[in-house]
């Protein structure tokens, strides 16, 4: 791969809403703490973190006119993210809202893609209408595509000829949207991006760890597959091979955006020609070092 051929980065950029506190949370209760918002949103923080990294990027969105829109595409630019074929909107720029516990686990979210949703043909189209590239000349190259999409979009994928010269990089963007990706996982030089509840939710049934998960899904028609499980092992598996690693033992202040965090790594070692093991190892020490993380109270 062309080194100056930036990763495309297709899915959710939007303002991270987060709400954090020391005590202990139920439901129904009212507490103390401290309310932030950051960039967030699965394509634009893999692209942030892949642009702190010196890599080419490129983010496919879709933010609205408004001044959310135009402050986050500002700071991506700023970042080194290349914004020139994000899609505008006349509709609000999306959002998410989460409070985190005080373990920094989120304790209950909501994600408003309605942007994305209602323009998910918009966002992908410069990779058919020539921009990018076309049926007849696909671009050739790594992108990221979150589950945001509406399900049309992502079962077209593995048949769709321009999508044809990528390397897709398939992410849920949570479990809620893990179903969405049952079909665009069997494109051929694709890698699948999951959790273990993913995997489970995918594989319609338990599994125990990592290693079985993504077994499970590379039998069920995935090219490759990487699973993540918190704090225990992860796996990634092509064939008949899978390969583990365990993540070290780390304060956890914050887990909104680690698998971002984990994905943008994984896929610059693997850019890079790493070896499986090399890039499982970096992903996890990235993510480890975005959990422990200094964030407010």
């Amino acid at each position: 791969m062309d080194p100056d051929t930036p990763i495309l980065c297709a899915g959710s950029a939007l303002w991270d809403i987060i709400a954090r506190t020391g005590r202990r949370m139920r439901p129904g209760f009212d507490v103390p703490g401290r309310i932030g918002r950051q960039p967030g949103g699965v394509a634009l923080n893999v692209a942030l973190a892949l642009a702190a990294r010196r890599t080419p990027v490129a983010l496919l969105s879709c933010v609205g006119r408004d001044a959310e829109g135009e402050a986050l595409i500002a700071l991506a630019e700023r970042a080194g993210v290349r914004c020139v074929h994000v899609a505008r909107s006349d509709a609000a720029t999306d959002s998410y809202l989460a409070i985190e516990d005080p373990a920094g686990e989120v304790f209950a979210a909501v994600a408003d893609c309605a942007a994305l949703e209602d323009s998910g043909a918009a966002v992908l189209a410069p990779l058919r209408d020539g921009r990018l590239g076309s049926a007849r000349v696909p671009w050739r190259g790594m992108a990221v595509i979150d589950g945001n999409f509406p399900q049309p979009l992502l079962d077209a994928l593995p048949a769709d000829p321009a999508f044809a010269g990528l390397r897709l990089a398939l992410v849920p963007a949570s479990p809620g949207k893990a179903e969405r990706l049952r079909r665009a996982m069997r494109h051929p030089d694709s890698v699948l991006y999951v959790n273990r509840i993913e995997a489970e939710i995918l594989a319609r049934r338990a599994l125990a760890d990592a290693a079985e998960a993504a077994r499970a899904l590379v039998a069920l028609g995935a090219a490759q597959v990487v699973v993540t499980d918190g704090a225990r092992a992860a796996a990634h598996a092509v064939g008949a091979t899978c390969v583990t690693s365990t993540p070290p033992p780390v304060p956890a202040r914050t887990t909104t955006g680690a698998g971002d965090a984990f994905l943008a790594a994984h896929l610059d070692a693997t850019r890079r020609g790493d070896a499986p093991e090399t890039a499982l190892d970096t992903a996890i020490a990235a993510a480890a070092a975005h959990i422990c993380q200094q964030v407010a109270p």
